[in-house]
């Protein structure tokens, strides 16, 4: 089975796009260059047949198979314990933020059981590893931007004190999607937020960009870059 999923690999690889990815992800260098339609396509027809039985096999430093790794978590059918088992596994051995983010949107099974997931993506907050804390961070970026989480999220955000570059990006993303979905929220805490100058006016910056957000409120948001950055305009 595992000399068959990585032949399908190999076949399905694109050298164009391999090239094009790894200029968006530094130090990839283990790519093929399958393009993630066709690997989310392998991933969920692998999570149909006894997948468990190539996990050890599919290597971590490669970045297809890596990838397989965590979308089979989300679409294979596994109990809570089992899922918690793999991702105990799979969180730490995250590489880059390509593989991090995919795989986060996967993981739908957080929707099942919000609380006890919460609870779980959390202990990640405060891990020295950059992508330990993005997993989190895109994480509730993805399922728990909502009413009942929302000032939690705010709390958390003014909490973490890993200061990595993805970790910021993910951070300002999360606030952006915030300030999309809770306008009113997300400007009153911006205006006390805890966040470092880089993060609170990319957070800013972000929210601007999005088609959603009217010209009013982009306007409203730029009052409220701090000067630093305003320097560099």
């Amino acid at each position: 089975m595992i000399d068959e999923l990585r032949k399908e690999l190999i076949d399905a690889a694109d050298p164009k796009y391999r090239e094009f990815h790894q200029s968006l992800v530094p130090g990839l260098s283990t790519m093929l260059g399958v393009r993630m339609p066709k690997l989310r396509e392998i991933a969920k027809r692998t999570a149909k047949g006894e997948w468990q039985s190539i996990w050890d096999k599919l290597s971590v430093d490669q970045y297809e198979e890596l990838m397989l790794k965590g979308l089979l978590i989300g679409y294979g059918k596994l109990s809570r314990e089992e899922q918690v088992t793999y991702l105990d596994e799979f969180i730490p051995k995250i590489t880059n933020w390509a593989i991090c983010d995919c795989c986060c949107s996967t993981w739908k099974f957080v929707l099942k059981d919000m609380e006890f997931w919460f609870e779980y993506l959390s202990q990640y907050l405060t891990s020295e590893r950059e992508y330990e804390v993005r997993a989190a961070v895109v994480s509730f970026l993805d399922f728990y931007v909502k009413e009942p989480y929302l000032e939690k999220l705010f709390e958390i955000f003014d909490s973490i004190e890993n200061n990595a570059y993805y970790v910021q990006m993910a951070v300002a993303w999360a606030v952006s999607v915030c300030c999309v979905k809770y306008p009113e929220q997300t400007r009153d805490y911006l205006q006390h937020d805890k966040l470092d100058d880089f993060t609170h006016n990319k957070s800013i910056q972000k929210a601007r960009e999005s088609y959603r957000i009217s010209k009013e409120e982009k306007e409203q948001l730029l009052m409220l870059k701090r000067v630093a950055e305003k320097k560099k305009d």
